[in-house]
């Protein structure tokens, strides 16, 4: 009897096993095989990513989310994962996108094809690890280009690194040297605290600051004791940028800086971007004026820099950018008034000593160049890696684009890092391509404008054919950050002026200035640690 009752209690103990197992595959294919279908219906139904020409970015067929484009625009666009958008506009716009809606960017696609080919030439060549572009619409703000390097192509996202999503434009944050001290110069002419032809004492080395906190401050590159403010900006002049903060009482400075866009965030909507960071108004003193004054202990991004000297194009309006047609956030404002146009002959003044590298025949064309040794996480300078910068605007007159480059990493083994020999000619790669492509005449220039020998329109076009690049024949445009900045350097580790690379004079034509030729402006110039940037 107790042995039927035993194989009785298997049995059904078996039989209730059989029964939990087919339960639970059944449970299984509801949980697993349910969301299969609805997300390929998700996909089918999802709104397609749009270049600004129609151009189709992102799209959805056969149940699967593909990228037409490949690489073209990675980063802005991002990826899609199982069921909804991981980076990207996919991610930002994702409940649009679920609803059927389309999403047009203001990308030019040609354009953004130009800025991802320049970077990827020139950046392997200077050893450096990544790099950003943006090309804004001058008038409008619109975002024409927001290039990034490495590359991605969404289509295969699970092949790279999460660093190679970045949309690095918009995110990746760096101090942005030099290019600032055209903004300072705009700010004091805006005050009436100079004019271009005030003169100031221009030793090679000045100590500012508290006699207790203080720090001296040196150029790198060799000019005259004494410099008008065109000459300051021309020689790229630590020491000359020290004395004209000082003509802008308490945080007259600060307050520029942050109409310009640095230190706030640039409004997007839901799109992601970096604020980087400006000096707290309790901190703010005698040296860190300074320091911020030529772009040192402060950080933001190349949306930011294009930004802010997209102000300067404007003649002082700042106008917010937009990445998506249609969403216009953020209000215009007024920067800068009439006595601060004179910035941009200044501007023209400098981009003079190396228009071999940024100039074009036939086209006024103003910038600053910047070459800033890189800190590392330990907020110590890291020998011989730099941040090569450029930002600008051609046809000073009347701009209709505005560009800012960054190389992030570039070697100094490599013979072309500085500014002028890697930010600046992808600045001219660019323009001479976007001026060919909307066949915009040339200028009438004073005689003798043209030095050294700056690039041509058909020279940048044949460059850019070779590359497979088109350039010509569209008509012309609508008028519509990587880690926060480390601290600076300790004073033991600070470049000081002895550690710049020999410049040759014999190598320069007369009318070219080395300032942006020689090791950085920014970085060899605070023998002390800058205090940290907060936010």
């Amino acid at each position: 009897m107790e042995v039927k009752i035993r194989k009785r209690a298997r049995l059904l103990q078996t039989l209730a096993a059989l029964i939990f197992l087919g339960l639970a595959w059944g449970y299984a294919q509801l949980e697993w095989s349910v969301p299969t279908s609805l997300s390929r219906s998700v996909l089918q139904g999802r709104g397609e990513i749009l270049a600004a020409d129609g151009t189709v970015l992102a799209s959805s067929a056969d149940g699967q989310r593909v990228y037409p484009q490949g690489a073209l625009a990675g980063q802005v666009v991002g990826m899609m994962g199982t069921e909804e958008g991981l980076e990207g506009i996919e991610h930002a716009y994702n409940p649009q996108l679920e609803s059927g809606q389309d999403i047009t960017l203001t990308l030019n696609p040609r354009i953004q094809a130009q800025a991802e080919a320049a970077l990827a030439r020139r950046i392997p060549k200077s050893g450096g690890d990544s790099g950003s572009v943006i090309v804004l619409e001058t008038r409008t703000g619109r975002i024409l280009a927001a290039a990034s390097y490495p590359p991605f192509d969404p289509n295969h996202w699970r092949d790279y690194q999460p660093s190679d999503w970045r949309n690095r434009p918009l995110l990746d944050v760096y101090e942005p040297g030099s290019p600032i001290k055209g903004l300072t110069v705009a700010a004091a002419l805006n005050e009436g605290a100079i004019t271009p032809d005030t003169v100031f004492d221009t030793p090679m080395r000045r100590y500012v600051g508290e006699r207790s906190s203080g720090s001296t401050i040196g150029d790198s590159v060799p000019h005259e004791p004494k410099l008008t403010t065109t000459g300051i900006l021309r020689y790229s002049s630590n020491v000359g940028i020290s004395h004209i903060v000082e003509r802008l009482p308490g945080t007259r400075l600060r307050d520029y800086l942050l109409a310009y866009g640095y230190g706030q965030k640039v409004d997007l909507g839901p799109i992601r971007t970096e604020t980087g960071t400006l000096q707290s108004e309790k901190k703010w003193d005698a040296l860190v004026e300074t320091t911020s004054g030529f772009g040192q202990g402060m950080s933001g991004t190349t949306l930011q820099l294009a930004a802010a000297y997209n102000v300067l194009a404007n003649d002082g309006l700042y106008i917010p950018p937009k990445l998506v047609e249609g969403n216009d956030n953020g209000e215009r404002r007024e920067v800068l008034g009439p006595r601060a146009r004179q910035i941009k002959p200044m501007l023209q003044t400098a981009l003079e000593g190396i228009r071999h590298a940024a100039g074009i025949n036939g086209y006024s064309c103003a910038g600053k160049t910047g070459t800033a040794q890189m800190v590392g996480d330990d907020g110590r300078y890291m020998k011989g890696q730099y941040n090569s910068t450029y930002a600008g605007f051609c046809q000073t007159g009347d701009p209709r684009i505005t560009i800012a480059v960054m190389v992030h990493g570039a070697k100094e083994e490599s013979g072309t890092f500085q500014g002028s020999q890697l930010a600046a000619p992808i600045f001219q790669e660019l323009s001479a391509g976007i001026i060919s492509m909307w066949g915009l005449p040339p200028e009438e220039l004073p005689d003798g404008y043209s030095v050294g020998n700056p690039a041509t329109v058909q020279q940048a076009q044949e460059e850019a054919a070779a590359s497979g690049v088109a350039t010509d024949g569209e008509s012309g445009a609508q008028d519509e950050t990587q880690e926060p900045a480390p601290e600076t350097a300790p004073a033991e580790d600070a470049p000081t002026q002895d550690s710049p690379a020999e410049t040759n004079p014999d190598e320069m034509s007369s009318d070219e200035t080395t300032s942006d030729e020689a090791i950085s402006e920014e970085t060899n110039s605070v023998e002390q640690a800058a205090p940290a940037a907060q936010e």
